[in-house]
């Protein structure tokens, strides 16, 4: 913290969150789902960190961006928890992975693959980046409610778009079609830029994580059209509800997963 307690990055003081925080990268994302909780209020904005907080069931709720990629997700994540927030829950898109995917389908994603570096700095990468399994299960009952195709898997956490998106003119070309594939083959659902830091920083931290993504299918990410955003919004806020509803914490444990 900075002075008068002021987290450096977000510029947030601990009497502006409350124990849940959604996390989209996109700042533009950020109002709308802020637009689902009660009483919405802009509460800071800094760099690609904006804030803003409303109240679902009595408790105060926070929706924070963190920028694209893992390296702004762990400041966001480490401030957060540090202001006292307990469960986060990343919400965003992705490109599939599978061919089977229909364009707009959600991934309550319950691991990722650790193919960035933020996280190797935290925890040797034969250290699994898990989701928490009341996070998961609140996340899927959820989706199940608003009707919406879904399924639960592991993601592909990388640091390079244009890497996976442009791949034949990168000079490690072969190299990454090979990786690739070997997630594809390996069962993952989807490749995006942030939960792996989620789920890992949130461990170190002993604080609950959870993801879910909505997948651009393989035709639409070359083609269009884009997928309606407002499904994923609604499913990550009713899953924050549903946590609320129980009264479940962040216990002493680090967080647990469920399997695929």
């Amino acid at each position: 913290m900075s002075s008068e307690n002021l987290a450096h990055h977000l510029h947030l003081r601990a009497e502006d969150v409350g124990r849940y925080a959604l996390l989209p990268n996109c700042p533009e994302h950020v109002a709308p789902i802020a637009a689902l909780l009660d009483d919405p209020e802009f509460v800071a904005r800094n760099r690609e960190f904006e804030t803003w907080r409303g109240t679902l069931g009595g408790e105060r709720v926070i929706v924070t961006s963190t920028g694209v990629g893992a390296p702004s997700t762990a400041l966001a994540v480490e401030e957060l928890a540090a202001l006292g927030v307990e469960t986060m829950i990343r919400v965003g898109a992705s490109g599939s992975m599978l061919p089977d995917v229909v364009n707009g389908e959600l991934a309550v994603l319950t691991s990722a693959i650790r193919d960035e570096g933020t996280t190797k700095q935290y925890l040797p990468v034969e250290f699994p980046a898990i989701a928490d399994i009341e996070v998961v299960l609140a996340l899927r009952e959820a989706a199940e409610r608003a009707g919406v195709p879904f399924r639960c898997g592991t993601a592909h956490t990388k640091d390079s778009y244009y890497g996976e998106t442009e791949t034949d003119r990168m000079p490690m070309a072969a190299t990454l079609k090979e990786r690739f594939e070997t997630w594809r083959r390996g069962g993952a659902v989807c490749s995006e830029m942030e939960s792996a830091a989620v789920f890992v920083v949130g461990t170190v931290l002993k604080v609950r994580t959870g993801s879910v993504v909505l997948m651009w299918s393989q035709d639409a990410i070359d083609n269009g059209p884009a997928p309606s955003i407002e499904p994923l919004f609604a499913t990550a806020v009713d899953a924050v509800r549903t946590l609320v509803a129980t009264g479940t914490r962040s216990g002493a444990a680090a967080p647990s997963a469920v399997g695929a």
